[in-house]
């Protein structure tokens, strides 16, 4: 009886060891099947989306541009300065930065420009659809976002508080058609997020001495949201860290993906899923007629201007390309908009057919459209037109900061901001720092395109300048007989006439002699 009862005790004891060794896998188990179950979602996903963009002539651009805006990367500038002066308004597809509410398929349609990311193309005619975007380094994107996060709320702190705030939003809306900033994505979740906080800290330091010793405008804590909670902020998660590779693969959470929150909340919970997103995301940025860089700013609008603006003057009829007038050069005489970043030089891109061979790169002149316009002219209009608009931000920059003066953001500011928030902004944004070292990779590889393009058209044009005449009596190889006869009876004339007045030279001089 006593050894059964011991070997009952043992058995008990055994179970109970199995019990408590059962639950504590289970969450090892829950885990391990949570992970399968991600990684089955991204893969499935990844698959669905390769291949799709396989173009034979990336290069060359198709009926309808998407200008596929990352946030705070001077896209507007380009929206303003470029796509405004090379598209007419009835090219332009209405309300561009608002949700989809044109029909991609009507003829005029032929300009894009939103915020929307790439699930936008699912709505467009693929076909038909070139894309161009610009990256950013992200952490100067960051910065950037979290800056005009707080410049565009702080121009509700005119209103008495916060509901007054909303209620004459709500009204001024209702009243007009244009598009506003609340509208657009991401605006429309980052602007009433620190709207409200600034209300809330100004209210909590009413009645409270204010202190101003602060020396770091990015952590003006009883004024403005510091850096340092924002990029912590389950909605900084959502929305802005690694945003350019959520953008690029469509899965932000303004999607018109179905299962986008699913990929991407994988993605978060396993970052090792990360490269697959990320290797889809350089799939499309080589699959896409242009890529510009923040910080080059001045060479991406001289390449924006050859790669893009060329082929949309030349289809519609209004360009005369003059290459004299705005050849590259690697020591340029304009300093660049933005201070210049490192660039990688490696083999990107191998086809160059695209624009190589577009007939307006190699033609003088087109005396079809409604006006003649050069490379030359197009950066010259660019250029001022960026100035003014640089201006004016500046002026209205410092206006909306006033209520929050002590956050006076700049680059010099930026460089007060501690080391360990900058490396925790580059660890949360691992996925976009590298898309962007592969976007400076194509971005050194279109300039070098470019080059070689610029070195093959000149001595085309200067043969063109000099067989000029005979274009005049010969078209296509074929030359006309009554335009040969005309030529040379011209050409006699032009002998006898010579002759005639030589000898009359010669008799003049032998009568004063």
């Amino acid at each position: 009886m006593a050894r059964a009862a011991r070997l009952g005790l043992l058995g008990a004891r055994a179970l109970a060891l199995l019990v408590v060794a059962s639950v504590a896998l289970l969450p090892l188990v829950s885990s391990d099947d949570g992970y399968r179950h991600c990684e089955r979602v991204v893969r499935g996903w990844a698959d669905s989306s390769t291949g799709r963009e396989k173009d034979g002539d990336k290069l060359s651009l198709k009926d309808l541009l998407f200008f596929l805006h990352i946030p705070r990367t001077g896209g507007r500038t380009y929206f303003h300065c470029f796509l405004k002066k090379l598209y007419t308004n009835a090219q332009e597809c209405p309300r561009s930065y608002d949700k989809l509410r044109f029909d991609p398929s009507h003829p005029d349609c032929k300009l894009v420009v939103t915020h929307d990311d790439y699930s936008l193309t699912s709505k467009l005619p693929r076909e038909r659809t070139s894309v161009v975007t610009i990256l950013r380094n992200p952490v100067d994107r960051v910065f950037s976002t979290y800056e005009f996060s707080v410049e565009v709320a702080a121009r509700f702190l005119v209103h008495p508080n916060l509901t007054s705030a909303k209620l004459m939003t709500t009204r001024v809306l209702t009243k007009s058609r244009a598009v506003s900033t609340l509208d657009i994505w991401p605006w429309k979740y980052l602007v009433p997020w620190m709207r409200e906080d600034l209300f809330a800290r100004r209210d909590a330091r009413v009645d409270k001495e204010h202190s101003s010793k602060k020396i770091n405008a990015y952590d003006v804590e009883d004024m403005v949201m510091p850096l340092h909670e924002y990029i912590n902020d389950p909605v900084a998660h959502e929305i802005i860290h690694n945003g350019a590779t959520f953008q690029i693969t469509g899965l932000t959470n303004n999607s018109y993906f179905d299962g986008a929150h699913e990929v991407r909340h994988c993605v978060r919970q396993h970052p090792d899923l990360g490269h697959i997103v990320l290797d889809v995301a350089k799939n499309r940025l080589d699959q896409m007629l242009y890529v510009g860089l923040t910080e080059d700013h001045e060479e991406s609008a001289r390449l924006f201007a050859h790669m893009v603006g060329v082929q949309v003057l030349s289809q519609s009829g209004t360009l005369n390309l003059d290459l004299k007038e705005d050849l590259l050069s690697e020591n340029d005489p304009h300093p660049s908009m933005v201070e210049p970043e490192e660039e990688e030089i490696n083999e990107h891109l191998n086809s160059t057919h695209g624009w190589q061979n577009n007939e307006a790169l190699n033609s003088t002149s087109d005396e079809q459209g409604n006006g003649n316009m050069t490379v030359g002219k197009l950066m010259e209009a660019y250029e001022t037109c960026i100035a003014r608009l640089r201006k004016s931000q500046s002026n209205r920059r410092k206006i909306s900061l006033k209520k929050v003066a002590e956050a006076n953001f700049s680059k010099e500011a930026r460089k007060l901001v501690p080391e360990a928030i900058l490396k925790q902004i580059i660890s949360l944004n691992s996925l976009d720092m590298e898309l962007y070292d592969h976007a400076k990779k194509i971005f050194t590889q279109e300039h070098l395109m470019l080059k070689a393009q610029q070195s093959v058209v000149g001595p085309h044009r200067q043969l063109a300048e000099q067989k000029g005449w005979t274009d005049i009596i010969c078209s296509d190889g074929i030359c006309s007989p009554w335009m040969v006869v005309m030529l040379g009876l011209g050409i006699a004339a032009i002998i006898a006439l010579l002759s005639f007045a030589v000898t009359t030279r010669r008799r003049t001089s032998k009568l004063k002699v």
